[in-house]
């Protein structure tokens, strides 16, 4: 009863407070009560902070009014033992294929040949230099048959104009405008089957071969690094073996399995896509090869047939006599 009592107590002084904080004049039950509940407050302080402080090392997240997300950032930094480990194996690995790079040149180290990759990647560097230059020569083609074309339409032009000029010499003009203005038509559409010949070709230059050759050029990295740790395996196969070289000879054997795996890998990409460049290259020239040919043997007969019509005309008008007007001689 008297805990009761107390209770209550307390519970009246607790609904009391309000009105105690609004007086000046406090009493001392109320002042008993801004204690409790003061001592209720920093009670409840370690709580919280037990609760928290399994967070303690996680790094604060910042606010941002408004409710928007917050980025925070990650602690990325690498050790920096880490980076020196990093440093010294590059470091080795650099100066192993140097090495190997300037004994091959030298003609005093030994290098890995594959007897059906290597021939196949000297057909295609010198077919790749031989595909430029075609290339090249189609482009001058077609620049300088543009001139030309260029050339024989101005020149169709003025024979016309000189047509109507001259009477006397109206059909004379007029045949040779029509075919200057022919060849120059036939001439445009030659040159642009040249340009589409050279725009196909240097795709297949500069871009397809021209990948496998960065292929290549990446094989050649790897496999100069597998004959640098191939030879350093064999070096320490030929030294003494104690408990010294030992460690060092099973490292060496772990490094050289992985770049043989590393090689063969390279190795058979490679080769795998030298047939796919292989059969997209026959397939590429075929067609336009085939292309180009129909373009100039369309061009030659349309402009042979043209000529021949127009021979026709010039023959047909130099046979009539009624055509020719009478020399001033004869009006003598």
């Amino acid at each position: 009863m008297e805990e009761a009592e107390q209770r209550g107590g307390v519970s009246v002084q607790e609904e009391e407070a309000p009105s105690t904080e609004v007086n000046s004049n406090s009493n001392s039950n109320s002042n008993h009560v801004d204690n409790n509940v003061t001592s209720c407050q920093t009670e409840a302080t370690p709580e919280i902070t037990m609760e928290t402080g399994q967070s303690k090392d996680l790094p604060e997240t910042p606010q941002k009014q408004g409710g928007g997300p917050v980025v925070v950032p990650g602690n990325n930094k690498i050790p920096a033992s880490e980076k020196l480990k990093r440093v010294r194996k590059w470091s080795i690995n650099t100066y192993k294929c140097t090495r190997q790079a300037l004994s091959e040149k030298l003609g005093r180290g030994s290098r890995t040949v594959d007897l059906d990759l290597e021939p196949r990647l000297e057909l295609l560097k010198d077919d790749r230099q031989r595909y430029d230059h075609m290339t090249k020569l189609a482009q001058t083609l077609a620049n300088q048959l543009a001139q030309l074309t260029v050339t024989q339409k101005t020149l169709g032009d003025t024979f016309n104009e000189l047509s109507f000029k001259t009477p006397t010499l109206h059909v004379e003009f007029g045949v040779n405008a029509e075919a200057q203005k022919f060849l120059s038509k036939s001439g445009e559409t030659l040159t642009a089957a040249i340009n589409s010949f050279t725009s196909d070709m240097n795709t297949l230059v500069n871009k397809t071969i021209e990948d496998t050759m960065i292929n290549t050029k990446q094989y050649e990295a790897v496999r100069i690094e597998y004959d640098a740790y191939r030879v350093d395996l064999e070096e320490l196969n030929l030294g003494p073996r104690d408990a010294v070289t030992l460690p060092k000879l099973e490292q060496a054997q772990k490094d050289f399995q992985i770049q043989r795996e590393k090689y063969e890998k390279v190795k058979d990409d490679l080769s795998t896509k030298l047939k796919l460049l292989e059969e997209n290259k026959v397939k590429v020239l075929h067609n336009q090869l085939w292309l180009l040919h129909s373009a100039v043997a369309a061009h030659s007969s349309s402009c042979h047939s043209f000529l021949e019509q127009n021979i026709q005309q010039v023959g047909e008008h130099f046979n009539n006599p009624s055509m020719d007007a009478p020399s001033w001689l004869e009006d003598c």
